[in-house]
């Protein structure tokens, strides 16, 4: 940053300081909790010299102390696990409606909102690409772009099938049912990876974009849908005014998901990202939301589970986030990993 020609290129010289922020970030992070282990040391000291009321008094703030260090100490730790190459980047979440008809419709408006409010709770921004509604009631499918940093780093977990147990709100006999959603998660690629794609490998449709939005919106074609023919990959936004807009970011999406597939072609591990989500019914979910007979959310691929279904549903999630981070690390493989250790 110091070099004579660092502001020739002003777009250049600004991703080099979101960079260098990122570091400052990290660094500032564990520079501090350092500082709060040595104050924690003085106060042992402090104990050990001082008379026995005031040691009582001091070992109150001791252990006050150290126990809002200890979730400190957990969010740092599952920091360090981003390691990937596009962990810090931005995410697009798309929810898909499986089996189920229009219960699965409301299901998946439901996890829309969950993970909307986890967005509030990251301090992330999330911004509306294409939403299709179901028939009846819910939505078919949403893809939104969670911006943020480390946002695809924890966004990622949750990639693959969700499963609701209730009883239905639309059926009159009060009967259970269950309902099956997909969750895809890419990374935003940025402008250094190089993703090819020939234009007449894409087809390009236009129309009328539906929901909210007015007139500007709902009587012009500035929906873009593009279909990459070689993959069969759909990619659909209609969230801006401008059909130019709308295809540009359309097209960043498109080179996002061929970017993934490629990566997993030739890692010849496609059950780490597609495969695991299998089919959108039964036998394929990742995680289990029981609302009757009984009250639990489980995460079948790392035995964490809690009877709190409101929070959860209402965007705590990083109990099941943290616990699959940790099941990924060398030092945390274990499939019934209580998060209260």
């Amino acid at each position: 940053m110091g070099a004579p020609s660092f502001w020739d290129n002003p777009e250049k010289a600004q991703k080099h300081i979101g960079v260098v922020n990122g570091l400052k970030r990290t660094i500032a992070g564990l520079v501090a909790f350092n500082k709060r282990i040595d104050d924690a040391a003085v106060m042992v000291e402090l104990i050990e010299s001082a008379t026995p009321a005031d040691a009582e008094d001091y070992a109150k703030e001791l252990n006050t102390s150290v126990a809002a260090m200890v979730a400190d100490l957990d969010n740092l730790e599952i920091a360090s696990f981003l390691t990937g190459q596009f962990d810090r980047n931005n995410a697009i979440f798309s929810i898909q409606a499986g089996a189920g008809g229009t219960e699965s419709n409301d299901w998946a408006d439901i996890l829309f909102r969950m993970y909307s409010r986890w967005c509030e709770r990251k301090g992330y921004t999330c911004e509306l690409m294409d939403v299709q509604p179901g028939d009846t009631a819910g939505i078919s499918k949403a893809t939104i772009l969670i911006k943020g940093e480390n946002a695809y780093g924890y966004a990622k977990a949750e990639r693959g099938v969700h499963r609701l147990v209730r009883i239905s709100p639309f059926d009159s006999n009060k009967r259970r049912h269950t309902s099956f959603c997909a969750v895809d998660v890419v990374a935003e690629i940025t402008e250094e990876i190089d993703v090819e794609i020939k234009e007449e490998d894409v087809r390009v449709d236009v129309y009328r974009s539906s929901g909210k939005g007015g007139q500007g919106v709902n009587t012009t074609d500035s929906a873009v849908r593009l279909t990459h023919a070689p993959t069969g990959i759909v990619v659909v936004c209609q969230n801006e005014r401008s059909q130019i807009k709308n295809k540009a970011s359309a097209m960043k999406v498109l080179k996002a998901r061929i970017y993934e597939k490629r990566q997993d072609e030739q890692r010849a591990e496609m059950d780490k990202f597609y495969g695991e989500k299998g089919e959108i019914g039964f036998g394929a979910q990742i995680r289990s939301y029981v609302l009757q007979p009984y009250q639990m959310v489980k995460d079948l691929r790392t035995g964490v589970s809690t009877s709190d279904t409101q929070a959860v549903l209402d965007g705590d999630l990083d109990r099941f986030i943290y616990g699959w981070l940790r099941a990924g690390c060398p030092r945390h493989r274990n499939k019934d990993i209580q998060m209260d250790d």
